[in-house]
């Protein structure tokens, strides 16, 4: 299996995409994912982005530059992680969940499948564990 794949952007730079070590995910030149972080095959972290330590990034998930996924976060199948968007420390997003470009998600957070946070939204914990971001 090739190693690295590389991908040109429409303002014609090449970014370089390595396969992680655990999972095998393409990772760019530039982004910080944690040895113990799980990224699936099909999953594309951008340069910049941060997968924290236990993170998990589920198959077919898009996480942009300057995004972070914090620890013990899990990110379902075909989610999208916006730029600069931070997914908090422990939350749970289910299957094409898409998180718009800043966006911040509180620890511990459930979000639905299928749903959608704004841009710049910031969803926050309220009442009893889990909270649940309904679509």
């Amino acid at each position: 299996m090739k190693r690295y794949e590389e991908l040109e952007t429409e303002d014609g730079k090449v970014v370089r995409y390595q396969r992680h070590g655990n999972g095998g995910g393409l990772v760019a030149k530039g982004a910080q994912v944690d040895a113990t972080a799980y990224v699936a095959d099909s999953a594309w972290v951008d340069p910049g982005a941060v997968i924290e330590a236990g993170a998990s990034v589920g198959k077919f998930c898009w996480v942009e530059p300057g995004a972070v996924v914090q620890q013990h976060a899990r990110l379902g199948s075909h989610v999208h992680v916006g730029r600069d968007a931070v997914v908090g420390r422990g939350a749970r997003l289910g299957v094409r969940a898409d998180v718009g470009s800043g966006a911040r998600l509180d620890a511990g957070l459930v979000v639905e499948p299928e749903a959608r946070v704004a841009d710049g939204e910031h969803v926050q914990r309220t009442g009893f564990p889990p909270h649940v971001l309904a679509a």
